[in-house]
């Protein structure tokens, strides 16, 4: 029996105490729900990891201020259609007032209310529809609305990605929800304090704003930061988990207790990261890319990240063309030390390259490998013990549709 047990629709309201909605404010020329807000019926410690672009958007500001300065949130709201980056004074004043806005329709303190935005970026915001999606949000706040918020979120996404779990803490359930936006522009670099991705996830855990950001920073980097759908970071990625600590568990630093919580928090981050990547901008394939045994963890890293990112080994991946000169061309340019003639790939297990050359095995049986919705590229530096992997996506020719007719 497993210790996590998924929610069947689960998401940000599955946990107690938290209530959300999703409301169409007008962003969108489509008509689509556009703007999310999730409220905590009590104060919840909170934590965040944000996007490390230098044009980090006005409410990633405003965010990365709240984790420095305030001790609680209890509301967030999401705007999709408009990112507010790269809009100056304006922009920031713009998504202060959007704080303010909400803490007076709520009743509680603008320093309590954290703030997203997606779409595109350039353009002031039109505060008008602002104050639409928060007056109709609020009135239409509900612990069933966790589905519409991850619905009203959304660009280029083609599903709402929303999950929760629940575990056993100390004979006690605790549950975490969450919800997250991402197809496009999508090569996360997240640091705390300081992903187009977004995430917000909710639980019902105690624990201190410094434990969180523990938590957070070490599972942002072995989730949202291990994906990429087409190598670009956005200028507004954002993770948020609020705790309101209402299943009356607390969690302290260094206990078994919060080692269990961490790893259901990482389960659900690394869930709706794979989902991204599935559901990335035109993507027919999800590739996991894996380098083993070489001489640093950073090696493998830029290894791993190299052939991800390669325009020519995703574009042959959406061709179902096995070429594996190009994994090698890529690993080449990685900027990793390493020796050639020591490395081996594999697709799936079957060897592709044997100490530095091909490895004999039949073109008509990788071309079987290749095209599988999902495959393994596994590199093979037989030189250390260090590893790193990637999940990413192949390029097609949607994504070039959907990029080159992008508006909102």
């Amino acid at each position: 029996m497993s210790k996590f047990n998924w929610i069947d629709g689960g998401s940000v309201t599955s946990v107690p105490g938290f209530r959300a909605a999703g409301v169409t404010a007008g962003f969108k020329r489509s008509g689509a729900p556009d703007f999310a807000m999730i409220a905590s019926d009590v104060p919840a410690n909170f934590a965040g990891a944000f996007t490390s672009c230098t044009f980090a958007a006005a409410p990633v500001q405003v965010c990365r201020k709240r984790v420095l300065e305030s001790e609680y949130l209890r509301a967030a709201v999401i705007n999709s259609g408009n990112a507010n980056a790269c809009t100056g004074a304006t922009g920031l004043a713009n998504a202060e007032r959007t704080c303010e806005l909400v803490a007076v329709r709520l009743g509680i303190k603008p320093e309590e209310v954290a703030v997203s935005s997606t779409g595109r970026i350039g353009v002031q915001m039109p505060m008008a529809a602002i104050e639409r999606g928060i007056d109709l949000a609020a009135a239409a706040l509900s612990d069933k609305g966790g589905s519409t918020a991850a619905e009203a979120i959304m660009t280029t996404d083609t599903v709402p990605k929303s999950v929760a779990l629940q575990l056993e803490i100390g004979g006690r359930t605790v549950t975490i929800g969450a919800m997250t936006k991402g197809a496009g522009m999508i090569d996360p670099a997240m640091t705390v304090p300081h992903a187009t991705m977004l995430c917000y996830i909710t639980t019902d855990v105690k624990a201190d704003n410094a434990l969180l950001r523990d938590m957070i920073g070490a599972n942002v980097a072995d989730s949202f930061n291990r994906i990429t759908v087409d190598g670009d970071m956005s200028t507004n990625d954002t993770t948020i988990v609020m705790a309101n600590g209402l299943s009356g568990v607390e969690l302290k630093a260094g206990t078994p207790e919060a080692a269990l919580f961490q790893e259901a928090l990482l389960t659900v981050m690394q869930d709706l990261a794979r989902r991204m990547v599935m559901d990335g901008e035109g993507a027919t394939k999800f590739v996991t890319v894996k380098v083993v045994r070489s001489r640093s963890k950073e090696n493998a890293k830029l290894c791993a990240e190299a052939v991800a990112n390669s325009l020519l080994c995703k574009t042959a991946w959406f061709g179902g063309d096995p070429n594996w000169g190009r994994v090698v061309a890529a690993l080449g340019y990685s900027g990793a030390v390493f020796d050639p003639d020591k490395t081996d790939i594999y697709y799936d297990g079957m060897p592709v390259v044997r100490q530095g050359g091909d490895a004999g095995t039949p073109e008509s049986a990788l071309c079987g490998i290749v095209k599988q919705r999902e495959f393994t590229v596994l590199v093979d530096q037989n030189e250390g013990d260090a590893e790193y992997w990637v999940w990413t996506s192949d390029i097609s020719y949607e994504y070039v549709k959907i990029n080159a007719d992008y508006h909102t």
